[in-house]
């Protein structure tokens, strides 16, 4: 008798300790798969709209203020890249509307001042957002996002403009702007 109880414990026991083991393997979650990470001064309200072009970066570094460099840096150049595109967009659509007869010739110089005035202007950005983490390997990451005013930028370039004596008597700022609004309406579209 003693031999069936002793079975019996010992098939409960092996049950009980069967099922446990189960039930906390479900509840302990994989180490294996994707992790959803937060990417500060990113998303929706740090795309270039119709009002302002905007970029956003992240630098990493065992320094902080490296970090918030290499960071403002990267910004910078994209925030570059993107006005020299739409500038350029909008250098050839303004001169193909206008249909001047020296065409290529007032091209160049649309290119040429655009680039002094991005260039310029790029001291005049605005952060809009700013985070620091650290790692785990004691690394500071530096999140930032940046925003130059589209308007601010028009006044610029039409100010630079009017000094071009040969551009002077062929620009025309209404038609200009018009051309200008077209494209950052369609960055916000995008």
């Amino acid at each position: 008798m003693k031999r069936i109880f002793s079975i019996a414990t010992l098939a409960i026991l092996a049950m009980t300790v069967t099922f446990t083991s189960c039930k906390n393997k479900k509840s302990t979650p994989k180490k294996e798969g994707e992790v959803l990470l937060t990417q500060y001064c990113s998303g929706p309200d740090y795309f270039s709209n119709k009002k302002y072009f905007r970029a956003n970066a992240i630098g990493e570094s065992l320094d902080q203020m490296t970090a918030r460099k290499k960071a403002m840096s990267a910004a910078k150049e994209q925030l570059a890249g993107d006005i020299n595109t739409t500038m350029k967009v909008v250098g050839d659509n303004y001169v193909k509307s206008s249909e001047f007869n020296n065409k290529e010739e007032v091209l160049e110089r649309f290119e040429s001042n655009a680039r002094t005035v991005v260039n310029q202007s790029l001291s005049g950005t605005k952060t809009i957002c700013e985070k620091v983490t650290k790692t785990t390997e004691g690394k500071f990451k530096y999140y930032v996002a940046i925003e130059l005013s589209g308007d601010e930028l028009v006044g610029k370039y039409n100010a630079t403009l009017k000094k071009d004596e040969n551009l002077k008597i062929d620009y025309n700022y209404e038609k200009f702007k018009e051309t200008f609004d077209k494209e950052m309406e369609k960055m916000e579209n995008n």
